[in-house]
């Protein structure tokens, strides 16, 4: 396995992993003036004329269309209702990309069958995509005001209170009063004009401005949640997705395994029972006139003999050991792990053998990763641990070596995560720069 030790660990990179700097003020303080907030804010006024627009548009044609289906012109009037919102769609994961940060993978495309425009309005009309675009559209309407409502009144009234000691001066001077009136009957009124109350009323204000961000992301949370799960693709279409990305990952490993066993084939015992015949022939022919000679050369032969079906008990036990097959999971790591570089101590606590595919899966994982410990941990023990929590096996190699390990693209670990992902399986790499290292798998259980 190729995955480097002590080179550091996770790609701080990844555009999806932010570098975290520090900062002179807490985050509390920050808020109110990171372009985060600002943006947010931006989302939630734009939501309510966006949401009324979408509103009116979808509850409108899809009336009409459903009041006109008892003619031919129902059919592409919901049609072109169902498309209408598809775009009003494209709008809000753009505008989610661009004010929320955040990303949001395009639904399914429509899959017309056939050529023509009663191909694709039954296509529109059969698109489960389609309809959750309506529903978006009627849903986001109630919730566009709520937050509007709450979101607007708290930054202004925040800012303004927080300001308040700049521009009080306006009251007196153009309002004839001492400042903002608390109280006021046919005797006496309460106005906020002195130092004390000034001071007051800017602290009040700092905090409700304070508080305000925080409470704009949470409102932001549920718009969000809308878009992803409304306006994205739908569960059902992001599994197939993933089942024909671990269709092709087990296709690609399939077949890298089979060129493995090839060349191990060709390099190894095939050419050595080549040279093999080679030198009994010459042996048989020597036989006759230097019998002595021709003794050695079959006593090299049977040296030979030995070594190829070494070779061939090491491929075969690479395809799939018998001791695996015969004794499970606890005999087969043991007799890994005794031959790895270190000391490594096994436990495997499991009621009953798990499915031959899961068994030879999670024997080859630890295989792996016992011998990155070997090659690159620089490790003086190792321990390999495997249970059963629930419906799900897993397996544990900690070792106290450098640490450093990564998964990484086109390393080991890569590749290792990649077979796991491909049934559902879950590789865990936690390995600071220097150690311990604690590589976790956890692979669903399936009894054989």
């Amino acid at each position: 396995m190729a995955t480097e030790y002590g080179s550091g660990y996770g790609n701080w990179r990844d555009p999806e992993v932010l570098e975290e700097r520090p900062h002179r003020f807490p985050a509390v303080l920050r808020a109110p003036f990171e372009a985060r907030s600002r943006l947010e804010f931006c989302h939630v006024l734009l939501s309510l004329p966006i949401a009324v627009l979408m509103f009116t548009y979808a509850v409108t044609m899809v009336s009409v269309g459903a009041g006109l289906l008892i003619t031919f012109l129902g059919v592409p009037v919901l049609a072109a209702a169902l498309a209408g919102c598809r775009g009003f769609g494209a709008l809000e994961r753009a505008r989610a990309r661009g004010l929320l940060g955040m990303t949001v993978t395009e639904p399914e495309p429509l899959r017309v069958k056939g050529s023509g425009a009663m191909a694709w309005t039954g296509a529109v009309l059969r698109s489960g995509t389609s309809w959750r675009h309506v529903l978006y559209a009627v849903l986001f309407l109630p919730w566009a005001v709520f937050s509007f409502s709450v979101a607007l009144p708290l930054w202004i009234t925040g800012w303004a209170l927080l300001t308040y000691p700049l521009w009080f001066w306006v009251f007196p001077t153009w309002a004839g009063q001492g400042g903002i009136q608390l109280y006021g009957d046919e005797t006496h009124s309460v106005y906020l004009d002195n130092p004390f109350e000034l001071t007051v009323t800017a602290g009040i204000g700092l905090l409700v401005t304070l508080a305000t961000p925080w409470i704009v992301r949470a409102l932001t949370m549920v718009d969000r949640l809308l878009v992803h799960g409304l306006l994205g693709p739908s569960w059902l279409a992001t599994r197939v997705v993933e089942l024909e990305s671990d269709r092709g990952v087990v296709v690609d490993t399939a077949a890298a395994d089979l060129r493995r066993i090839e060349r191990d084939l060709h390099d190894g015992a095939q050419a050595r029972l080549v040279a093999l015949a080679m030198d009994l022939g010459l042996a048989k022919e020597k036989l006759a006139e230097d019998p002595e000679a021709a003794a050695r050369m079959v006593d090299e032969a049977h040296g030979e003999v030995k070594t190829a079906l070494q070779e061939l008990r090491d491929l075969a036990r690479g395809i799939h050991p018998a001791v695996l097959t015969d004794r499970g999971l606890d005999a087969a790591l043991s007799s890994v792990a005794s031959r790895c570089a270190v000391p490594v101590e096994v436990d495997v606590d499991l009621p009953v053998r798990p499915l031959p595919a899961i068994e030879g899966i999670a024997y080859f994982t630890v295989s792996e990763l016992l011998q990155n410990v070997s090659k690159h941990a620089r490790a003086t023990r190792a321990t390999v641990d495997v249970w059963k929590v629930d419906d799900r096996l897993l397996l544990q190699v900690m070792d106290d070596g450098v640490g450093g390990a990564e998964v990484s693209g086109g390393s080991g670990l890569a590749g290792l995560a990649e077979r796991l992902d491909a049934v559902d399986g879950v590789l865990v790499v936690d390995s600071p720069r220097g150690g311990p290292t604690r590589v976790t798998a956890e692979l669903p259980w399936r009894r054989g």
